[in-house]
């Protein structure tokens, strides 16, 4: 028979990603095969947030990656993910890079969180007050956490859902052990990558 445990109240860490002022002005369109400081500039801005520009790379060079790079830029503002920086997408992104505007700065607020278990599995459901991809990090042992810019690392074992972007979540946990009390948290991260972190609780798997 499973067994639901519901939290009435969830406490949240959240952590705000960062706002980064860059001086550089952005002066004509760039596409693949470009370089200059200018790409170093952009590809710096980018690289602070890594679900723009997960390699960080800073060489000067508009290659491939670059291009994904200002696809994502593209599409987290609500223009054509053309991969290229043409005049629609100049304004914003120096707009962006003065610290005029860096986007969602608020991180999604998680709620609802509820277990349901039974002898060798669990499932971790949430919801969140915008779109949000997660994560479950769970153990046997109490879980540990350690903040850094926009990221905590937490040990334990991580289940994860399948990234999409949505308000409800669930995620399975499988080949848990009987009768055993188990440590776990919800990570989330939104689409601009603010993180959200629930208060380590605690599930108990049935005989």
């Amino acid at each position: 028979m499973n067994k639901k445990i519901a939290l009435a109240a969830v406490s949240t860490i959240i952590i705000a990603a960062p706002l980064f002022a860059f001086a550089d002005t952005i002066n004509r369109q760039l596409q693949v095969g470009m370089s200059g400081s200018d790409v170093s500039a952009m590809q710096s801005f980018f690289a602070q947030d890594a679900t723009i520009y997960p390699q960080g790379l800073v060489t000067g060079y508009f290659g491939f990656l670059t291009k994904s790079a200002v696809s994502n830029f593209q599409s987290r503002n609500g223009l054509p993910a053309v991969g290229r920086v043409g005049p629609a997408t100049l304004p914003v992104l120096n707009a962006q890079m003065a610290g005029g505007s860096a986007g969602d700065q608020t991180s999604a607020v998680i709620s609802n969180v509820n277990v349901s278990t039974s002898r060798n599995n669990a499932t971790v459901s949430w919801n969140t007050n915008e779109n949000a991809k997660g994560i479950v990090y769970y153990s046997t042992t109490p879980l540990t956490q350690q903040d850094g810019m926009n990221v905590v690392t937490v040990s334990g074992w991580v289940a994860n859902n399948d990234n999409v972007l949505r308000t409800s979540q669930n995620v399975s946990l499988s080949n848990l052990q009987a009768n055993t009390t188990y440590y776990y948290l919800v990570y989330t991260t939104d689409q601009a990558g603010n993180v959200s972190v629930t208060v380590p609780s605690t599930f108990v798997t049935s005989n």
